[in-house]
């Protein structure tokens, strides 16, 4: 191809938004497609990866564990700074591989017994009920800071068993991971703990690590950058086999199977997976959801007048809006995508923004669509890395979705949307909008 895609790997061109007229483009014209990785905001230059837009492609790599694996490099586009590093990402189960993989997810669904689930969700519902009431009779608010970013961090708590006081530790944790590279996240004040904070709490914050001489901290993405995190969820993990409760974390750390039970260290990893990939996530489908319905005002106003159609509505947005924009594996043999040469170690980058939008996967792709039927979008992954947290997300979407087109009257932008600085997350970090 002659046009420029270096767009699509800097973070930068998603403070604005998706380049989806480019990845269109470039979808059309070939099945995979060779990006570079110019050196930008402090990353060295990379090797360059085959990025997968196409929807029948992204599903066949995910699906294909054998060729193309989660752990040899990790699942992030850049490449592990050492060693050491590679290894850390290797111990959580976003990058495993089978048989691995299959261990730990097995014990993890287990642990989601029909008694925990009902709890989340009777949970939900009473914090979205809480949020909702906490904006009711304003006419401006902040969509993001005052509705949308408390939720995830509520649920994902009580799935974790964390102590209510401390939930402000995942928002925080999350931030520094997902949000390293954007100027107001790695400027923000982190969480200190009050008077009410948890013993747990106080350990793991005087853990957190301190700025170098130049100013620098470490890596967030590194074990070493995130020492704060780790304490807190060994910490954790003693206190729940002492004192262990209903909630999903305490299941797990009492399940068995013919390899044993999940050590301290798995749990930490996991820990790390839920506190940081489960909150973000959500943190950026609920804003994205709402981006839909403001952007789309017919579809809006549809939707307050039939929320029968929710459960559609809440697929489309995924669709429309996905969450997280790509995920890599790296090639385990030479083989091949759709007649494009891959080597062994190539890396592989599929993009679920391009693939929701294939115009062979789905009609008038570009359309927001509420009552879209059949909707096989990828937001959620595919094959044995599928999202586990799946169900809990729609579950949280729908509640608060619902809410608001039953209880709130229309709300427009306020202003600007605030995007994050990530090539990664779709995110936004403030949305202003005004009840009309």
């Amino acid at each position: 191809m002659t046009v420029d895609l270096s767009p699509i790997f800097d973070p930068r061109t998603y403070e604005k938004e998706v380049p989806y007229d480019l990845l269109a483009e470039a979808r059309a014209a070939t099945p995979v497609v060779r990006i570079p990785e110019a050196p930008m905001m402090g990353w060295p230059e990379g090797p360059g990866y085959w990025a997968v837009f196409r929807h029948r492609s992204v599903r066949k790599v995910l699906r294909d564990t054998e060729r193309f694996s989660s752990a040899m490099g990790g699942t992030q586009i850049r490449d592990p700074d050492t060693p050491d590093d590679l290894a850390y990402v290797q111990r959580m189960m976003l990058n495993m591989d089978p048989p691995e993989h299959t261990r730990i997810r097995r014990l993890l669904t287990r642990s989601f017994t029909p008694s925990a689930v009902k709890s989340l969700e009777n949970g939900i519902i009473d914090r979205v009920t809480a949020l909702v009431d906490g904006v009711m009779g304003r006419s401006e608010f902040d969509f993001v800071m005052d509705l949308a970013a408390d939720l995830p961090v509520a649920t994902l708590a009580q799935v974790m068993g964390v102590p209510e006081e401390d939930r402000y530790l995942l928002y925080d944790w999350s931030n520094r991971v997902i949000g390293y590279l954007d100027d107001e996240y790695a400027a923000s004040d982190h969480f200190t703990p009050g008077a009410g904070a948890s013993d747990m709490a106080r350990h793991a914050f005087a853990l957190r690590p301190v700025p170098d001489a130049e100013g620098q901290l470490p890596n967030p993405r590194s074990r070493d950058g995130m020492p704060d995190l780790y304490g807190y969820a060994n910490s954790l993990a003693e206190y729940k086999r002492d004192n262990p409760g209903n909630d999903v974390m305490s299941i797990l750390l009492r399940a068995q199977d013919e390899d044993g039970a999940i050590t301290n260290e798995e749990f930490e990893n996991l820990f790390w997976l839920f506190a940081v990939a489960g909150n973000e996530t959500l943190r950026n489908g609920i804003p994205g959801g709402m981006m839909c319905l403001l952007q789309n005002p017919d579809a809006y106003r549809a939707l307050r007048n039939d929320p029968s159609v929710m459960d559609q509505a809440v697929e489309e947005m995924l669709r429309y809006w996905p969450p997280v924009i790509h995920f890599r594996r790296t090639a385990t043999t030479d083989t091949e995508i759709d007649g494009v040469d891959i080597a062994r170690g190539d890396k592989v980058v599929v993009y679920h923004a391009a693939a929701n939008r294939d115009p062979e996967a789905f009609d008038h792709p570009d359309v927001f669509d509420i009552t879209r039927s059949p909707n096989d979008h990828v937001s959620f992954g595919f094959g044995a890395h599928f999202c586990l947290g799946a169900y809990l997300a729609r579950t949280q979407m729908q509640t608060i979705f619902t809410q608001l087109m039953t209880r709130l009257p229309q709300l427009e932008l306020a202003g600007t949307a605030e995007r994050l600085t990530s090539n990664f997350q779709n995110g936004v970090k403030h949305l202003p909008v005004r009840v009309t």
